[in-house]
């Protein structure tokens, strides 16, 4: 099985992706993931990637479409793996079915004003790169004890500049994948288990 997830910065992608690799054995594959452990290396592609996702733009096709072909080439693909945060413009996903044939593609729907609050709210551990939410949790330090802050591209005014060019550059693909016969839509305004139970439903079909 091998599944892209599309959807707006903050959708639940990542979390949702996660619950459906683990249930149908497949590789979850995080665009974002992968850059930013080359940011937190100090590579020359993790620097470069930085100052474009600070600024909330995107990494350049040739260096995504160089990380994606290497990756489904691991072992861990034999099964099928899904892509989280990929494609995002139509030259990638053009560049993809060069690549690699897709099952279904799964767009999850959430309005914008509950997108801002999503990702401004979430803060990461400088230590151990746990994750939390400001609605839910208050503190200034992790549970580890080392102290929370917000990335840079979390900030409300970088998001609506990612959600500016989401609209110009990533939505099309929603078209794009309708054309093809691919795409299923979900409503991502629920509950965690609720949307992942309509993503079931699709893929069970």
């Amino acid at each position: 099985m091998k599944l892209i997830f599309l959807g707006p910065p903050g959708a639940g992608k990542g979390t949702q992706a996660v619950k459906i690799a683990k249930r149908f054995q497949i590789a979850h594959i995080s665009t974002g993931d992968m850059l930013r452990a080359e940011m937190r290396e100090g590579t020359p592609l993790g620097k470069e990637a930085k100052g474009l996702i600070d600024r909330g733009e995107l990494v350049p096709d040739d260096v995504i479409l160089g990380m994606v072909k290497s990756r489904i080439q691991k072992e861990d693909c034999k099964n099928g793996f899904l892509f989280d945060g990929f494609p995002r413009t139509i030259a990638q996903a053009e560049a993809l079915e060069a690549i690699s044939a897709i099952d279904r593609v799964i767009n999850i729907e959430v309005p914008t004003e509950r997108l801002i609050s999503r990702i401004s709210g979430r803060r990461m551990c400088a230590s151990c790169g746990a994750g939390y939410h400001a609605s839910t949790y208050a503190d200034a330090n992790c549970k580890c004890g080392a102290a929370l802050y917000q990335r840079e591209d979390d900030k409300e005014e970088t998001v609506r500049n990612r959600l500016v060019v989401y609209e110009r550059q990533t939505k099309p693909l929603i078209d794009f994948y309708v054309k093809k016969g691919l795409l299923h839509t979900v409503n991502g305004n629920a509950e965690i288990d609720t949307v992942d139970a309509a993503i079931r439903a699709v893929l069970m079909k």
